[in-house]
């Protein structure tokens, strides 16, 4: 095989629905100074019982029944979280137990909000390498239980659930060269710490002119290395953080006024590593983009770390 692509997704939001109002009752704010620096309307937070591995296995389910595969044939099990409590088992091997995969390769794998497109490159080279015919790759994050909801300026954004893709091998690849790095010395700007009670924290401006100014590049790298330029994409889903960086990002990489751009954050928050597959997977729920068309996934956040790769729609 000489690569592999993206056959099915699957998400996951909780019940409970956070509006901006909700939010008001709780700290110093209102739904328009939200909307206003933000562009979000509402997040879903996930019950105290409610586990990271909960949320992934059902959006792993999901994407499991519509591939049409059955547990055994998944050779690999791959979470990108950096909200799991609990440190082994890893939330990947809850995932493939719940789900009766019987033998995979299970690890979670920590990039923040880059963390799905960067397990997606993972999975997608053990794949390559012949290591795994199908491989589920899930972003997962309960970002309700590092939150300061004392601090509005943060409170305001994040969100919890869970999406999943099923890749597998292909004649003709459909997941593009990875554009992936991080930026160390700039570690401290997207952070959750604070010992056995850690708490999310950014340096909000700091992130916003990163995210626009540097990132585009990226995107165009990531295009180029899949042979295609950005006038070529049909969407883009980047990192759902806030409607603003996705709209000043757009407006810089210059991308084409029919391509479909993901706003999932206006409904859902900022999801961390579950961003990018929740927002993927309902643009293609909702048929909005055809199957096969290019589209550019890119993740960044917390490291400074970014990953992008263009995708075929499955």
């Amino acid at each position: 095989m000489s690569g592999s692509r993206i056959i099915a997704l699957g998400h996951y939001q909780p019940s409970r629905v956070l509006t901006n109002d909700d939010l008001a009752a709780i700290v110093e704010t209102d739904d328009a100074w939200i909307r206003q620096r933000t562009g979000i309307t509402t997040r879903r937070i996930a019950a105290e019982t409610e586990s990271v591995a909960d949320m992934a296995a059902e959006a792993a389910d999901k994407a499991l029944a519509a591939a049409g595969l059955e547990p055994a044939d998944i050779g690999l099990v791959t979470v990108a979280t950096c909200t799991a409590v609990d440190r082994c088992p890893s939330t990947a091997a809850l995932v493939a137990a719940r789900l009766g995969i019987p033998s995979a390769v299970t690890y979670d794998l920590n990039n923040a909000c880059a963390g799905f497109c960067t397990a997606l490159a993972c999975a997608d080279h053990s794949v390559r390498a012949g290591a795994a015919r199908h491989a589920l790759v899930i972003g997962s994050e309960k970002m309700s239980d590092v939150t300061d909801w004392t601090d509005r300026t943060s409170c305001i954004l994040l969100g919890d659930g869970a999406g999943a893709a099923v890749i597998s091998a292909a004649d003709t690849a459909g997941i593009g060269p990875v554009a992936w790095g991080s930026d160390p010395a700039r570690s401290d700007a997207v952070r959750i710490g604070g010992d056995w009670h850690p708490r999310f924290a950014q340096e909000g401006q700091a992130v916003f002119r990163w995210a626009t100014t540097e990132l585009p590049a990226v995107a165009r790298e990531a295009c180029e290395r899949a042979g295609f330029s950005v006038g070529d994409l049909a969407g883009i889903v980047t990192h759902q953080a806030n409607l603003r960086i996705i709209e000043a990002f757009v407006r810089r990489l210059g991308l084409p006024e029919t391509a479909i751009v993901a706003r999932d954050v206006v409904d859902s928050g900022n999801t961390s590593a579950a961003s990018v597959p929740i927002a993927l997977s309902k643009l293609v729920e909702r048929r909005e983009l055809a199957p096969g068309s290019p589209v550019l996934l890119m993740g960044f956040g917390g490291g400074l770390s970014w990953s992008a790769q263009v995708v075929a729609c499955p």
